[in-house]
């Protein structure tokens, strides 16, 4: 008899740790869940701090501030050559980028031509930084001064008192 309660005693043990087992790998899925959904739901605001991307989140601000130049750059033209230009970044800085044949440049909704672009014209470009500092154009957006989007500070501030 003895045996009996020493023999449930044990099962009685090995299911209770069983349980207890069951139950911390449920709150361990819970714990991860929570954290992935928070880190989903916020993931622009995270970017920043886990990839080194813009703080305020990307594009906001077309002046060059808040642009990642690691792969692209905001500016404006300095030089046009055959397949290459250099842009001058808000911070004075030049950068050169070449242009390839799989390069797309485009002007509102028109695709235009690399002798298109004149200096002082205000670009964005995308592309793959080289070894050597510059950058291989993947696309090259030109904007003119009436479609550049407004920079940040006061709304409707300076749209009002430059036009």
């Amino acid at each position: 008899m003895l045996k009996d309660l020493d023999k449930r005693i044990k099962w009685a043990l090995v299911g209770l740790g069983g349980l207890i087992i069951l139950l911390l790998a449920f709150q361990f899925g819970m714990f991860v869940g929570f954290h992935k959904a928070r880190f989903s739901y916020a993931w622009g605001d995270n970017y920043h701090r886990n990839f080194g991307g813009p703080q305020g989140g990307f594009l906001r601000d077309f002046s060059g501030k808040d642009f990642i130049n690691g792969h692209g750059i905001t500016g404006t033209v300095a030089k046009v050559e055959t397949n290459t230009l250099v842009i001058k970044a808000q911070d004075g800085a030049e950068k050169t980028v070449n242009v390839t044949d799989q390069t797309t440049i485009r002007q509102g909704s028109q695709t235009i031509k690399i002798s298109d672009l004149k200096p002082d014209e205000r670009v964005v470009i995308i592309g793959t930084p080289k070894d050597d500092g510059t950058i291989t154009a993947e696309i090259i957006r030109l904007f003119d001064a009436a479609s550049m989007p407004m920079p940040q500070g006061l709304p409707g501030f300076h749209f009002l008192w430059f036009r």
